[in-house]
């Protein structure tokens, strides 16, 4: 359930690894519960690192990269409905009509989603959430707020949290009937989620001086630009994809083990 947290470390990482490396930390007026914060986020990184980070890695050890890569997808693909929701929510039908396209396509062509044909062919995944639907509704983000065991968030996008809940895992996963394969498709997507941004992370602890500030700066930069619609919402990386793992880790002269 980390995957909020380590999801914007990359976010326009050049710019934040020069503030995070240089001077004195100055206090940010979007987080007046920083002391708070700080400690929800410690209590998060100290569990990552002995329950969640560990079984990523084995998992990653076990499993091929293609298997992965399948997997990964296919949970992605389920989220589309939903994104496609908050799209036309948003008043931004030519995303939605799109991302129902992506999810139509994939799910056929692209065998229940395990091949991003849509990508492939030029439509890549828009990311969206009920959060972003408050925010363009005119519903200011709040302070920022790191959640238990969920992360980097704010008043807003908690709401929001709790609404794609159940509009998009509820209307999914939730619908399998068997508990026991439920919570497992649940636990898996944890695993898969967390795998994906082991790289991520582990260039956060060689880099940034202050990971927190990192974190929430970043943030609430995507935040801001999603809600703002903005050019630059769709060229931040995007860490559900391995492809787009990849190719920023590339940028950053990073090479990612296999």
């Amino acid at each position: 359930m980390f995957v909020r947290a380590y999801k914007w470390f990359a976010v326009g990482a050049s710019a934040l690894l020069i503030g995070c490396a240089g001077g004195d930390r100055l206090p940010n007026p979007a987080d007046p519960w920083e002391t708070m914060n700080r400690g929800t986020y410690a209590f998060n990184d100290t569990v990552d690192r002995a329950v969640f980070r560990p079984v990523a890695e084995l998992y990653a050890f076990v499993t091929p990269r293609p298997v992965r890569t399948c997997i990964r997808n296919m949970f992605l693909n389920i989220s589309e409905p939903w994104s496609m929701i908050n799209s036309h929510l948003q008043q931004r039908h030519i995303d939605g009509i799109n991302t129902m396209g992506r999810f139509f396509f994939n799910t056929t062509v692209g065998l229940g989603g395990c091949i991003d044909v849509a990508s492939m062919n030029g439509q890549p995944r828009i990311q969206n959430d009920f959060g972003v639907t408050l925010g363009v509704w005119g519903i200011g983000q709040g302070p920022y707020l790191v959640l238990p065991f969920l992360g980097a968030s704010s008043v807003r996008d908690g709401v929001g949290t709790g609404v794609d809940f159940v509009g998009n895992q509820l209307d999914t996963i939730g619908q399998i009937p068997n508990v026991r394969l439920r919570n497992s498709v649940w636990g898996l997507e944890v695993v898969v989620r967390r795998e994906a941004l082991l790289t991520v992370s582990e260039t956060v602890d060689r880099t940034a001086l202050d990971p927190y500030s990192f974190v929430r700066d970043a943030y609430l930069q995507q935040r801001a630009a999603m809600v703002a619609g903005a050019d630059d919402a769709q060229s931040l990386p995007d860490y559900d994809d391995y492809e787009d793992v990849e190719a920023d880790d590339k940028a950053l002269g990073i090479e990612q083990e296999r």
